[in-house]
């Protein structure tokens, strides 16, 4: 039987290239080889998120990207976070054995405190044990994750260790499956593709939209003039026509560097590239879209599946722990 994988995903909306290369690709691969869990975790964003308002509309736009991408109903289960309430009452039960100094200790909590000092809420410092419970619940024996994400991961392995030392060995201790995640940089050339940096081209976006995103991206800082030569190994955009025009690539640095060709005349031709490249998945997500219920059916269908885990594992972890009658 295959393992099984749990990944969690912050409700982001409409996905874009980062996303795409980072994560998206990854699920695609990982559905062909395991039993894959993958959830999208509104509970986690509300630890953080001022309004709640684009919540529902960001929910269903990730959820139909990940389908036109390509993420399979039929093999991987597709769920929401507080879809399934057990993973509540499994946190309950996970902090009462989780020491305080080990969620102080976290990098990321003193990073959020500083993010959102007027908001140190009682979720923030929780949030390692809610991750924890989501692996929990459905026995993630493998969690996809980056080097950065490491110390997450032996911290929720901690706390099942502790778990099953006080009650028994009910949890598996997830492994880590490191990924090597595509670090897109943004439009803008000095950080990774973002919606808070709005350096970012989403994969659904329409010709004219990607056309207008490329057009503002930021090139060779040393080409003044059209007559320049360019440095191609510092250009973003020539960076992006390695994943989408590779074809050309010899072809558009020798012609940069002599300056046979300007950045506009190079920003366009990515511009066609990137919208021949994700043409075959906006034509699948507009037909996914003319069916208004069918992100809700598949949610709903994962939500059932992966309750009926949730609900046998908190049978064993109340029975261990002397709760039921």
């Amino acid at each position: 039987m295959s393992k099984r994988v749990f990944s969690g995903f912050r409700p982001t909306g409409r996905q874009h290239i980062g996303n795409y290369f980072g994560t998206i690709q990854n699920c695609l691969c990982l559905q062909e080889e395991y039993e894959c869990f993958y959830c999208v975790v509104d509970l986690h964003a509300l630890t953080t998120l001022e309004s709640t308002l684009t919540l529902k509309d960001d929910v269903y736009n990730m959820v139909l990207d990940w389908l036109a991408a390509g993420i399979d109903p039929d093999k991987s289960v597709i769920f929401v976070q507080s879809h399934v309430p057990e993973v509540t009452e499994l946190h309950m039960y996970l902090s009462m054995v989780t020491p305080l100094s080990w969620l102080l200790r976290v990098p990321t909590f003193k990073e959020k405190v500083r993010m959102h000092s007027e908001n140190v809420n009682y979720g923030l410092v929780g949030y390692p044990v809610l991750m924890t419970s989501d692996i929990a619940l459905y026995k993630g024996e493998v969690v996809p994750v980056g080097e950065d994400q490491l110390p997450h991961l032996e911290l929720a392995r901690e706390i099942l260790r502790r778990f099953n030392s006080i009650f028994g060995e009910i949890f598996p201790e997830p492994q880590a499956k490191l990924t090597e995640f595509s670090m897109i940089v943004g439009l803008n050339g000095a950080e990774k593709m973002s919606k808070s940096a709005d350096n970012y081209i989403e994969i659904a976006a329409s010709p004219d939209d990607i056309r207008k995103r490329i057009s503002s991206a930021y090139t060779d800082p040393a080409r003044k003039y059209r007559s320049d030569p360019g440095h191609p190994e510092i250009c973003n955009v020539f960076t992006l026509h390695k994943i989408f025009t590779p074809g050309r690539v010899a072809e558009l640095e020798q012609e940069c560097r002599r300056a046979g060709i300007g950045c506009t005349d190079c920003k366009m031709i990515l511009a066609q590239s990137v919208t021949q490249y994700f043409e075959p998945f906006r034509e699948r997500r507009l037909r996914l879209q003319s069916r208004p219920e069918y992100v809700s059916e598949v949610v709903r269908d994962g939500a059932a599946r992966a309750a009926a885990v949730a609900r046998q594992t908190l049978h064993e972890v109340k029975t261990v722990m002397n709760l039921l009658p």
